[in-house]
Parts: C-alpha cells; structure tokens; sequence
C-alpha cells in the first residue's frame, strides 16, 4: 500500500526535525536548487510537494516569490508554524488549484517519489499547465530501477512505497509533456542510501 497522507501526518514533526537542514549537509541538492533558482525569471514560483516548507524557505531566502503546497495537511501545519512569513497551502500536484501559466518556476522536489510511472504523466501535464512559457521547472527523484516499500522512517511505522526511475525515462516522459531539458545534475548513492541515487531535472516550458 501507499499511504501517503496518513503516514506523513504521523511523521510531519519528526520528519522535519530530521531534514530540515539537509540541504547543508548534501551540497548536491544546494547546488542544484542554486542552479534553478538562478535561471528563474520573475514572478511566483511554487514549491509543489512542499513537506515542511525547508526548501521553500531556502529558495525565499535566494530572493524567489515562493509558496508551498502539500498533500498531507500534517505537513502544512509544520509548515506553517516553522515558516510563519511564508504561504502555505494544502493541495495536489495532480489538480493543483492554480491557473493556466501562472507560475515562473514550479518545484516538484521529490514531490513524486511514492507515484507509480503510469501516473506520472498527468502530474507532469499539470506542472506544464501551470508553468507559463518560459518557465522554469525542477524536478528531483530518486534513480534505480523498480521499488521498495518503506515500513518505517523518522520514528515512526509508515506505510509507504519508494519508486526509482532512470534517467533518461524521466526525461522523455517530460520531453513528451512538452518540457525542453535545460540541465541534468545526477549524482551516485551515498553509503546509506544503499541502491538509489539522485537526480535533478531541469527543464524549461517553451515561449
């Protein structure tokens, strides 16, 4: 099963005590988050997929006009209180409450790690939607091959599935979408992430 909103409002707390500043301590995703953030024209940029909001707050913290949305309310809450000055929101990557090309750049960081392939193409059509021309998008992931469920993390019992993708299939479902690739950042697993390395795609909605 994959029980996304139940198991991340059980951890929402301990999830952010845990990485909240995890962005210090991997300068794979600094870099490719300061990469984005600096091709990122002006306008409101969203962070879809935004958990607790740490990343949101390190890309305000680069000057961005950004907000956050998550699907699990938990998660919102934490947000909330740990970021009071930035906007959060409950919603999903899959009908996001946005318009037709109202964003700059959108986010989808690791927002879609517990999403099956067969479903990743409607929130990729989504991201595109709301991306006006010549927006930016990021989209980071986990690479391997297959899944594996994720029965217990951040002190808690969980009832999640991790999905990894590879590359170059990430990249052509995006190119299917309409994206054109602006840069591929990857970067192999560490000792404790056993068989998944990282990914970042960075991508551009054509004027």
């Amino acid at each position: 099963m994959n029980d996304i909103q139940g198991s991340y409002n059980t951890a929402a707390a301990d999830y952010h005590a845990i990485l909240k500043d995890y962005h210090r301590a991997d300068p794979f995703e600094a870099g490719a988050l300061d990469y984005f953030a600096a091709l990122v024209p002006d306008g409101p940029v969203g962070d879809l997929g935004c958990g607790t909001g740490r990343i949101t707050t390190y890309l305000a913290g680069l000057g961005l006009d950004v907000f956050g949305m998550d699907l699990t309310p938990g998660m919102i809450e934490v947000a909330r209180r740990e970021y009071p000055d930035l906007r959060f929101e409950v919603g999903s990557l899959f009908d996001l409450d946005l318009k037709d090309d109202e964003l700059a750049a959108a986010l989808a960081w690791y927002s879609l790690v517990h999403t099956p392939r067969e479903q990743l193409p409607t929130a990729f059509a989504e991201l595109f939607r709301v991306l006006r021309p010549g927006g930016v998008l990021v989209h980071g992931f986990k690479t391997g091959e297959g899944s594996r469920p994720l029965t217990k993390a951040y002190g808690h019992d969980i009832d999640l599935q991790v999905y990894m993708y590879s590359v170059p299939d990430i990249a052509a479902l995006l190119a299917d979408t309409g994206f054109v690739e602006v840069a591929t950042l990857t970067r192999a697993p560490l000792p404790a992430e056993k068989d998944a390395g990282q990914a970042a795609l960075i991508l551009r909605k054509p004027e």
